[in-house]
């Protein structure tokens, strides 16, 4: 088992042997000198919180070449945690934001269905009406005129109009106008495809678009990293107080993000929140990946 200040010297010696220094590996992850340095010493004390250190330890080791999870794994008992006591009590308060329920979802779905029912029913009562009030006073209109001997009635129902006088050309009874009826609205879904440790899969269906926005919750900060289905980084760094990073990847098949504080976290697909699957309240949940593939509907 390492000590502290042994993972310290583990991660500056990788920087080394890539000929990295600290002024370039603070360029590539974005994580200020001052705190890459108390990394290789063991100073975490000076970190702006205790998940920071985490989150800036895995990607200090992803930069120069180590397994972040081998070596959470080795110093388990020496890393700081993400959580403490206090900020477990104020999460257990804290009530988690969600999307709309599969219920409420499900309600939504057959509304459109159970308005465009009516609206076809009163429509086919409509026409049903027209049609037997304009056959009445056509059989009216007949009687009335053999009654003054203008006209004789054949047999066949047809009406032949006094002489001087053109035939009016009426409409047939079983026509029938035509009203293009409301489309339907068409609800987007996002489902679970499964769950492997702390990475989630989601799958995105019934949607034109792919539009990802990954936001710092207004009373907090988190650390991210996002890329596309190509493993293009898109984004990584800190987002605090409400701030985030959107994208537009429509013409792209999937997205997967590294949330380093899932508590503070807060993703959006096509301006839905998205609802984590794994809690965020579990200390073991804290850092999570979230992969969504994009089924684009035809």
């Amino acid at each position: 088992m390492f000590s502290l200040t042994e993972l310290g010297s583990r991660l500056r010696m990788a920087r080394e042997e890539k000929s990295i220094t600290l002024d370039e590996l603070q360029n590539i992850t974005r994580i200020q000198k001052r705190y890459l340095l108390a990394i290789e010493e063991g100073k975490y004390d000076i970190m702006p919180g205790k998940f920071y250190a985490r989150a800036f330890i895995k990607q200090y080791a992803e930069a120069v070449g180590l397994e972040p999870e081998l070596l959470f794994e080795e110093h388990k008992n020496e890393i700081p945690l993400a959580y403490d006591e206090n900020l477990t009590e104020q999460l257990s308060r804290t009530q988690s934001r969600r999307s709309v329920s599969p219920s409420s979802s499900k309600a939504l779905e057959l509304f459109p269905k159970v308005i465009t029912a009516i609206f076809v029913l009163a429509l086919l009562v409509l026409i049903w009406f027209l049609v037997t009030k304009y056959i009445d006073l056509g059989d009216k209109s007949a009687v009335n005129k053999n009654n003054n001997g203008a006209v004789d009635i054949k047999e066949s129902g047809d009406v032949i109009p006094p002489a001087g006088e053109k035939e009016e050309e009426t409409a047939p009874a079983d026509e029938e106008t035509e009203e293009a009826t409301p489309e339907e609205t068409v609800q987007q879904e996002m489902t679970v495809d499964g769950v492997s440790g702390t990475t989630t899969t989601y799958t995105l269906s019934n949607a034109d678009k792919f539009e990802v926005e990954v936001k710092a919750a207004s009373d907090g900060a988190t650390w991210v990293k996002i890329a596309n289905s190509k493993n293009e980084v898109l984004f990584t760094g800190e987002l605090k107080d409400g701030a985030g990073e959107k994208f537009d990847l429509t013409d792209d098949s999937s997205v997967s993000i590294r949330a380093g504080f899932t508590p503070k976290t807060e993703i959006y697909v096509n301006d839905e929140l998205l609802e984590y699957e794994l809690s965020p309240e579990e200390k073991n949940n804290t850092v999570q990946n979230i992969i969504i593939q994009f089924q684009k509907m035809e």
